[in-house]
């Protein structure tokens, strides 16, 4: 039996969940249509999702077209969840991507096609509401190969387009004109079958089309694209037929090494945790012992998901999704087995928002760290931050929208009324040089019974940090080494100014122990003065989040949105117009997005249009902004040391 895991994306509103909805309708998983606006759809649990009629969460159906088991994963459409849609993404073996054939393009499907792109994931297109007032199929067919730069291949025939008697049906591919759009699509990617098309067109049969059409498909190269309403069901027979037949599929081994991805985190009915498992190779049963990236574990439970429901399952085999109990340590993006599977180490986005969260009653701030901690379990990049002195907790976030959701999950599920202030960049730290520093044992100013010694040099742009021993391993116990490394990962996150160091390679040079007084906790606390001392040498310079946007408006308003530009500090890469519309692209400082925001409806009339994503990080400009810090600061070694004992 072939698997495929499918994800289904789009823009908010695009109808992304009611497709879902009909392909589940259609195939024989549900027996009547549940409704967005009404809360009843099969994939939006949560009562948030059904209040806000948005996806927040991703969500896991599974269900068999031919002989193919598809793990079809609903995720969010709001740039706000972009993190969960990440990890989604290395899941995937293919996407459909879903666009209104009335709103068109839009701020959300543009990020997600450049990240299917990027991960070079095979995907289709479903231009949906062709019933709507105002549908354009045909246009947004040339926008997205203008806009996306992308090679569409339209595979349906429209008519009455926006109004409800449209029609929608399948493109014959052996007749004219799409015999001859296909055949010049597919030679552009082959050779030998351009040769054919121009010499021996007669040896271009449906079955040769259709093969060359699968794997230009299963490498990224054409993207079909098929039209339809998914509410009404116009058009979902030809796109469930491209599901099984065009889209590649993997044939898993159930006899292979255990291997398998977790991806999702929630909380049982008894506040237990479950981990959502993706395994991609073995086979793991009840009561099974496993190895995970944070050491051995027990299968407590095993939930799987199969022909759109979740039943108890006594095992559970490679290339099947399940949710798991017993890994009580699991962690979102998380492996299991003997090694980790590839794709996992994909990056995310940083969030580059922090605000500060509070209880509208002081007495549950303690409370409100409990919850705001198991919300990270289920989210990772939302970082926690609380300051030992004040009290106050600090939560980082993508977008406006993310605050409305963890306000309103922090009151339905855990009773909590909270408030946030205002929100405000994150900075990060940047080395400017190299440094090195040493305390040697038994030697002035050095209380502990260690020795440490560390270099810091910086390392190429976005390559992360890292550690390296330059020292003997051999000459103390290895849970030692591991404090340091545990310290050093730790004081990185305040560097001289309080915020995070990044891009930085740290590497222990020097490294004594006296036998048997010395313990793990005094290489631990020694290791942040060592650092601090390096880190003060080599000097780092601030840097500011930079985002990539582009803006679509109308030609008439450019003037305007120039001059808003250049007094927001942006730097325009890219300047369009086609039509009357005219398309910018550049950088410009995360700080200034929301100000972009806010002005372009005005300068555009309404009809502009802005989306941005994370690009980088650069060197700030003007004065240095100090962070509080959360933690003990050994860049003060006196009261670190009176703190620390």
């Amino acid at each position: 039996m072939r698997t495929l895991n499918l994800g289904i994306l789009a823009h908010v509103d695009a109808g992304k969940t009611s497709l879902t909805e009909r392909l589940l309708f259609d195939t024989g998983i549900i027996d009547k249509l549940g409704s967005v606006d009404a809360g009843s759809t099969q994939t939006d649990s949560l009562e948030l999702e059904r209040q806000r009629g948005i996806t927040i969460a991703a969500a896991v159906v599974s269900f068999t077209i031919g002989d193919v088991t598809v793990n079809l994963i609903d995720t969010p459409g709001h740039p706000d969840f972009i993190a969960e849609i990440e990890r989604i993404l290395q899941l995937l073996d293919a996407a459909v991507v879903v666009v209104s054939a009335v709103e068109g393009l839009q701020s959300q499907t543009r990020v997600l096609v450049r990240a299917l792109r990027r991960l070079g994931i095979p995907f289709v297109f479903f231009i949906n509401k062709v019933d709507r007032l105002g549908a354009r199929y045909e246009e947004v067919l040339v926008d997205i190969a203008t806009q996306l730069a992308v090679r569409p291949m339209a595979m349906s025939d429209v008519s009455n387009a926006g109004s409800r008697l449209a029609t929608v049906a399948p493109a014959d591919i052996g007749t004219d004109p799409h015999f001859s759009r296909l055949c010049e699509t597919l030679t552009a990617n082959d050779e030998a079958l351009l040769e054919d098309y121009v010499l021996a067109s007669e040896r271009l049969t449906r079955q040769r089309l259709e093969q060359a059409l699968r794997n230009q498909v299963a490498m990224s190269l054409i993207h079909p694209a098929f039209a339809g309403a998914a509410t009404r069901g116009l058009g979902i027979p030809a796109l469930i037929s491209a599901i099984e037949t065009l889209l590649p599929s993997r044939h898993p081994n159930p006899d292979g090494l255990v291997s398998g991805t977790i991806f999702k985190i929630e909380r049982g009915w008894g506040g237990e945790k479950l981990a959502y498992l993706h395994l991609s190779s073995g086979t793991i049963g009840l009561r099974d012992d496993i190895e995970t990236a944070n050491g051995p574990a027990k299968i407590g439970s095993l939930q799987l998901f199969r022909e759109g429901r979740t039943d108890k399952a006594t095992q559970i085999s490679a290339g099947q999704i399940a949710k798991v109990g017993g890994l009580s340590n699991a962690r979102i993006g998380d492996w299991i087995g003997t090694e980790s599977p590839p794709g996992t180490l994909r990056h995310f986005a940083p969030p580059t928002l922090e605000t500060r969260i509070r209880p509208m009653r002081r007495s549950e701030d303690a409370a409100l760290w409990l919850a705001l901690g198991q919300l990270a379990e289920q989210d990772p990049l939302i970082n926690l931050r609380a300051n030992e002195e004040t009290g106050d907790i600090y939560v980082s976030l993508y977008g406006e929208v993310q605050k409305e959701v963890i306000q309103a999950t922090l009151l339905s599920e855990c009773g909590l009324d909270v408030v946030f202030e205002e929100s405000t960049v994150i900075y990060v730290e940047r080395l400017v040089g190299k440094a090195s520093a040493i305390e040697q044992i038994f030697k002035e100013p050095n209380p502990f019974l260690a020795t440490v010694g560390l270099r810091v040099e910086p390392r190429p742009e976005s390559a992360g940090n890292s550690f390296t021993l330059e020292v003997d391993v051999g000459q103390m116990p290895a849970s030692f080494y591991r404090a340091v490394e545990e310290a050093t990962f730790e004081t990185l996150k305040e560097g001289l100014l309080g915020w995070q160091v990044i891009d930085c390679h740290i590497a222990m040079t020097a490294a004594k122990q006296t036998s048997p007084a010395s313990t793990a906790a005094d290489f631990r606390k020694l290791t942040p003065l060592v650092l601090a001392s390096a880190l003060s040498s080599a000097q780092t310079t601030l840097c500011e989040p930079i985002e990539h946007f582009h803006i679509e408006i109308p030609a008439m308003a450019l003037a305007g949105v120039h001059s808003l530009l250049a007094k927001s500090g942006a730097s325009l890469r890219k300047s369009l117009i086609d039509e009357g519309l005219a398309r910018l692209e550049g950088t410009v400082a995360s700080s200034m997005i929301q100000n972009l925001q806010r002005q372009l409806p005005g300068l555009s009339g309404g009809a502009g249009v802005l989306d941005h994503a994370f690009d980088h990080y650069a060197p700030l400009a003007g004065p240095q902004r100090l962070r509080d810090r959360a933690g003990i600061n050994p860049f003060d070694r006196a009261d670190y040391l009176r703190r620390v004992r």
